[in-house]
């Protein structure tokens, strides 16, 4: 019987794994120099407390139950989970804002008949709580563009939305429809929005929303000409200002992002109450969603006893597809990092005396890997061949005494 990994689940080699870590300390890098620190979460969780926020769905959840039968979860995306950390210790926090990021396995389940659809994803990214307005939002999405550029993804667009404006732009559609409205938007179905059921009107309404997407300023003019109440044209000027402070940060960049308004955008979590954004590349394949997040400034109220809320904004990145992108590009490390030292007794009698010296070399202060001959190999140019072939710099033959025969391997 040959054993294999769930339906859905995969495991990584030490190639995989390097390439992994290669993202995730680069990304670490950037969160470090902007402040933050990191978070580790459970990755179980209740399920009332995935549920709370009103985004996630018992049917793409991972489910369990613990010995009281109470229904848990894989957490299927991180923010639910600090944000219920941060709510429950509100009144112990030295000082806000909150600068956290994470680097962690999801866990989420497809439809039943996605047969081997992956179930664990990794993620990278950040959370900024307790921070509301202008150069919290303009923090975040600098934060997002230094994490691309520091992965050589210079090209990636950026799209970005405000999901209480597009929510309040919605609000003339029928309860019953909105919802259809909403997701025929969302999945850039123009053919199933002229299909709904709509007044000449709110069908007129819907394809104006529909297309709202472009140049900012083109955008921006485009919705300005709409009857918007006071709030709505707040969330305008708002929108205004992030894109002039964004020119204005990244006007002397070697390379320009390329930044899309697009209002028809809506994202897959719905405690989302401002901004809302994703980066995306181009390859071969298609386009990939590199990273997605937004403002959620009610999310840590619903974790709350109290309902006490503070605003919240962050972001997450996919390392499965920052891995594909990078790896197209020859971006990734080609082979496991070699060891520096081979250890070799040259007698059974020498043996202690080559786990002595591989220790030795171990503790001298540099990091170095050292492996120790284990007598697989019967000859010397057998152990010569394996050192090449792993790419090991050194071989220090050891003799009864201790003594090394140092040999430089080219």
């Amino acid at each position: 019987m040959v054993y294999q990994p769930p339906s859905g689940a995969r495991d990584l080699l030490p190639l995989d794994v390097a390439q992994k870590i290669w993202i995730e300390r680069r990304l670490q890098q950037v969160f470090h120099r902007w402040g933050y620190h990191r978070i580790i979460t459970s990755t179980l969780e209740r399920l009332d407390t995935l549920m709370a926020g009103g985004a996630v769905q018992p049917s793409t959840v991972i489910q369990l139950q613990d010995a009281e039968n109470q229904g848990l979860g894989l957490r299927p995306e991180l923010t639910a989970s600090i944000a219920r950390v941060i709510a429950s210790r509100m009144g112990k926090l030295p000082s806000w804002p909150q600068r956290l990021y994470y680097s962690a396995n999801v866990f989420r389940k497809g439809k039943a008949l996605d047969h081997g659809q992956q179930l664990e994803f990794y993620q990278a990214g950040v959370e900024l709580l307790g921070a509301g307005g202008l150069r919290a939002d303009s923090e975040i999405l600098l934060l997002l563009r230094d994490c691309l550029q520091t992965l050589g993804l210079n090209n990636a667009d950026l799209i970005i939305g405000e999901a209480g404006l597009t929510q309040s732009l919605l609000s003339p559609f029928p309860a019953k429809e909105r919802e259809k409205v909403r997701t025929a938007i969302a999945n850039l179905d123009r053919i199933g929005l002229e299909s709904l059921s709509l007044s000449s009107e709110l069908r007129e309404r819907a394809l104006f929303l529909f297309d709202l997407r472009g140049r900012p300023e083109t955008v921006l003019s485009q919705v300005s000409q709409l009857d918007l109440d006071s709030s709505q044209r707040q969330a305008v000027n708002n929108l205004k200002s992030l894109m002039e402070l964004l020119h204005k940060c990244w006007e002397n960049s070697e390379v320009q992002p390329s930044i899309t308004l697009d209002l028809s955008l809506v994202q897959t979590f719905d405690y989302y109450t401002g901004i809302v954004f994703i980066a995306v590349s181009d390859t071969a394949s298609g386009a990939r969603v590199l990273g997605q997040g937004g403002r959620y400034d009610q999310l840590l109220g619903l974790y709350h006893p109290q309902g006490q809320t503070e605003p919240g904004i962050g972001f997450s990145l996919n390392t499965e597809n920052l891995h594909q992108v990078l790896l197209g590009r020859g971006e990734l490390p080609h082979q496991t990092p070699a060891s520096e030292w081979l250890v070799v007794a040259q007698t059974p009698e020498a043996d202690a005396a080559a786990f002595a010296y591989a220790s030795q070399l171990r503790c001298s202060g540099d990091l170095l890997r050292v492996e120790v001959e284990l007598g697989h190999r019967e000859t010397p140019e057998d152990i010569r061949d394996y050192a090449r072939r792993r790419g090991i710099g050194q071989i220090a033959w050891i003799n009864i005494n201790g003594d090394p025969k140092i040999e430089e391997i080219l």
